[in-house]
């Protein structure tokens, strides 16, 4: 057969198939004007007084005479009587409960596709009716195979094979047309639901013809293939508008296995992309007329799974890429019938907080664009990727200016964007690897990252112009996040500075800052001042960000500390509530560079002018910026309180580093208590600043007294243990005079600062354990002191000397002594009980230590002062007794 036969044909099947549509088209005009003069009747009869006859049955009103006035008219029906042998008819899952004679019909709703009566409706018509939906399927399979059988047999040249299923087809179309006229249709009808099984088989027939033509024999290009399944498409869109939903899913599904069926696995080829966008397009346009919604999910289902097939058998990423976005675009644009959208509030943020239940379209448009975010996130990477998720982003902000329904779906692909910076990992590693270092000399850089960065940006502008109305604060709150995220994220995953330079790329992020300042003076004039503070506070996040790149060390930490004092003075002259928590987001952002980058390494070896300028700016901005906030702002206040006593906790720190001489070690037991020190006032300050309301500030400072406290023991834990001089070796050498010596400094002050914080009230039951933990600090430090008294420097030394242990007797005895004094002071009971219980631990130690190492005179002078000793302090606890028995009695 010659191309001229060849191209005759596809012209005649084109115009069959067209011409189709077209008288139906016809028919339905001639019908449209009919029912409005039946209009006209009704409102006439109206006037008069009758009732109006139904719809169906004004040609038998106007042949047959009027009813007698007196009698009831009968109601118009054409069902057919129930009889015992003829049971009531089953209503199709389409089908709507017909609505009370007594009440108005309510406007039409957009049903849930998946709810129960539904779901109970389909599977009882399935039921009964399940001989239809095989005889479909057999009938379309049979176009279908004999296409195949024609390729087995090599019967007929492959022209005439495309011509004979697609006459296949269009007989089964023309067969259903001719029994639905003769027969009706329906379940009262005489021919039931015959119609609809062979006009849903001969499309799927016609579609299966078409596309073996172009994908199994080459017959004809991707213009005419596309023409003819555009007029497939319209002919199964005007046989289901006009004769239900049943032949609708029958030709959406035929359509969908189609190309499998035709060409299985080989048929993977990115003209099918337009194919399936075109099925969905027939379900959606379907639905948009006759509303089942059901019918709009299974054309989206058919499509968007048929499409995702051919783009794992590798039909290719880019047509993947765009049939997402023409999926997205007809699920919002199809079922308003309308170019620009319209769909009514309330949308499902809305919803979410109890703003009402979307319409059908909205639910319908937002679960399509979350399965084409998903499916460009997941399926997708490199710029395709990108740059198929922000136009669906841009797109979706400028189609919801008119719809506010849909006006939240935007922030769908804009959030997938900035995930997929984040884990494209192999486009981030291949930009990685192009650095200035390993580029040929006199290279321009990749524009990667600057393209990412301004689509980045394009989706903040549109975003910030979309945000408006009940949708405002969740539409600016994505637009001041896109960009700034964007570049952040590029930043520590991509790592553009070594490819373009640190002054390019920190070019790039002041852009973003100046974009950022725009939007806040854009919406400065708006009566809700929420966009406003979150737009200064992305501008000043990414200012922060530029000079993160730009500045050295003490230079950076300056810099977060004038934007921290900025935040606060902005809070101050605008009562922005945003600039408090970016004033505790820098303060945290300086403690981390104070501790950990460049932190502690830095400080202990840097210039010591860069370290004074570093804390000590940080610590005067602190200062500042607690000057600046208003007395309404305790969390705030609290939190620059609080970093003003911990920076200088770790100044005094480093100082103490640097002023260690080089070969001194820093295990030792007075230097790690130096270490402890400043966090143990850092403890005692918060706790001492407690209000005692149990409030957040409370809590604030309970836990970063708690962290300083924690800080604290390491040091002092090993100061006790490891470091101890009894036990540290060569490193435990006692410095200084005695009592004012490295001892003092060791034990001593510990003890003094946990005696004294244990008046703290904020600490409560606590108090008792942090007194008793000073007491042992102080009893350490005193027993510490005697043996270095009578050892020297080094008490390391195995043995006790005789001298040391009545030193240690008569140190108890004075203890002891002291205890029962402060019990006479205070008239505490509490006290007396342990001066004795420290005497008799003194005289157990005499009896049972002391008295072995003494001898001759000694032993007597020892025994007869400790026995004087004993008399006069249990003559003293006696009468002690006896004056507290005397006043609980009074």
């Amino acid at each position: 057969m010659d191309e001229g036969t060849i191209i005759l044909l596809a012209l005649l099947t084109l115009a069959i198939v067209v011409g189709t549509p077209v008288a139906t088209v016809v028919l339905l005009v001639r019908q449209a004007r009919l029912t409005a003069r039946l209009a006209e009747v009704e409102a006439a009869l109206a006037r008069l007084g009758s009732p109006a006859p139904a719809a169906d049955a004004l040609p038998d009103v106007m042949a047959r005479p009027q009813p007698d006035p007196v009698a009831p008219p009968a109601p118009a029906s054409d069902a057919l009587p129930v009889t015992a042998d003829r049971p009531p008819p089953i209503a199709g899952p389409w089908d709507r409960a017909p609505a009370p004679e007594t009440q108005a019909e309510p406007a039409p709703e957009r049903p849930y596709v998946l709810r129960r009566d539904r779901l109970a409706r389909l599977f009882v018509w399935l039921r009964t009716n399940w001989a239809f939906t095989l005889s479909a399927v057999s009938l379309a399979l049979a176009g279908i195979f004999f296409v195949q059988y024609g390729i087995e047999q090599g019967l007929l040249p492959p022209a005439l094979r495309v011509a004979a299923a697609v006459a296949f087809g269009l007989g089964l179309i023309a067969a259903g047309e001719w029994v639905r006229r003769r027969g009706g249709e329906g379940e009262d009808a005489p021919a039931l639901y015959l119609p609809s099984v062979f006009s849903a088989a001969g499309i799927v027939s016609v579609y299966a013809g078409i596309v073996a033509g172009r994908l199994l024999y080459a017959l004809y290009g991707p213009g005419l293939t596309l023409a003819g399944l555009v007029a497939t498409t319209l002919g199964a869109v005007v046989l289901g508008w006009r004769h239900g939903p049943f032949l609708v899913a029958m030709g959406l599904l035929g359509a969908g296995a189609a190309p499998f069926l035709v060409a299985g696995g080989s048929g993977a080829t990115a003209a099918l992309y337009p194919y399936y966008l075109l099925i969905a397009f027939l379900g959606l346009a379907v639905d948009a007329f006759r509303r089942w919604a059901w019918v709009s999910v299974l054309a989206l289902v058919v499509g968007m799974g048929g499409a995702f097939l051919m783009a794992l058998a590798g039909a290719g990423d880019e047509g993947w890429a765009l049939a997402l976005l023409g999926f997205a675009v007809m699920a919002v644009v199809v079922p308003e019938r309308a170019p620009i959208p319209e769909h009514e509030a309330p949308a499902i943020l809305d919803a979410l907080m109890g703003g009402g239940s979307p319409s059908f379209p909205v639910r319908l448009a937002f679960g399509t664009v979350v399965a084409t975010t998903l499916a460009l996130w997941l399926t997708l990477d490199g710029m395709w990727s990108f740059a198929a998720l922000a136009a669906l982003a841009l797109g979706l902000a400028v189609a919801s200016l008119r719809a506010p329904g849909i006006g939240d779906l935007a922030i769908l692909p804009a959030a997938a964007f900035l995930a997929q910076l984040w884990t494209d990992e192999r486009s981030a590693a291949v930009f990685s690897a192009q650095t200035i270092l390993l580029r040929e000399p006199e290279t321009a850089p990749p524009a990667t990252v600057s393209v990412l960065l301004l689509l980045a940006g394009l989706v903040t502008l549109a975003l910030a112009q979309r945000a408006r109305g009940a949708l405002l604060r969740p539409l600016a709150l994505a637009a001041v996040l896109a960009a700034p995220v964007a570049a952040a994220l590029l930043e520590f995953r991509w790592l553009p500075a070594p490819v373009l330079g640190l002054l390019p790329w920190a070019l790039h992020v002041m852009a973003v800052a100046g974009l950022m300042t725009w939007l806040a003076w854009r919406w400065a004039g708006q009566a809700d001042r929420r966009p406003m503070a979150w737009a200064v506070l992305s501008a000043l996040s990414a200012v922060a960000l530029a000079l993160f790149l730009l500045l050295d060390a003490a230079a950076l930490t300056l810099a977060f500390g004038v934007l921290a004092v900025t935040a606060v003075w902005l809070d101050r002259r605008l009562s922005l509530v945003e600039m408090g928590w970016f004033m505790q987001a820098a303060v945290a952002a300086i403690s981390y560079r104070l501790v950990v980058d460049p932190g502690l390494d830095w400080a202990g070896i840097a210039p010591l002018g860069h370290v004074l300028v570093a804390f000590s700016g940080a610590i005067m901005a602190a200062l500042a910026a607690r000057h600046l906030l208003a007395s309404g702002r305790r969390i705030e206040r609290a939190v620059a309180e609080s970093a003003v006593v911990v920076w200088a906790a770790l100044l005094t720190n480093v100082l103490f580093l640097r002023g260690l001489p080089p070969d001194q070690s820093q295990w030792t037991h007075w230097f790690l208590t130096l270490q402890a020190v400043p966090w143990l006032l850092v403890a005692g300050a918060q706790l001492w600043r407690v209000q005692g309301d149990g409030g957040r500030v409370d809590l604030l400072r309970r836990v970063i007294a708690a962290g300083a406290a924690l800080l604290a023991a390491v040091p002092l834990l090993l100061s006790l243990t490891l470091a101890n001089p009894l036990v540290a070796g060569a490193d435990g050498r006692i410095i200084g005079p005695p009592i004012l010596d490295s001892l003092a400094l060791a034990y001593a002050v510990p003890a003094a600062l946990l005696i004294a914080g244990a008046l703290l009230p904020a600490l409560g039951r606590l108090r008792r354990s942090v007194r008793l933990l000073g007491i042992g600090f102080a009893i350490l430090w005193l027993a510490l002191e005697i043996r270095r008294l009578w050892q020297g420097e080094r008490i390391d030394a195995p043995g006790v000397m005789q001298g040391e242990l009545y030193s240690y007797t008569l140190a108890m005895l004075v203890a002891g002594a002291a205890l029962l004094w402060l019990a006479v002071q205070r008239r505490s009971e509490p006290l007396r009980r342990l001066a004795m219980v420290v005497i008799g631990v003194t005289v157990a130690k005499v009896f049972l230590w002391d008295a072995a190492g003494l001898s001759g005179l000694v032993r007597v002078l020892s025994f007869a002062c400790l026995g004087l000793a004993l008399a006069g302090m249990a003559w003293l606890n006696a009468l002690i007794r006896r004056a507290m028995a005397d006043q609980g009695k009074s």
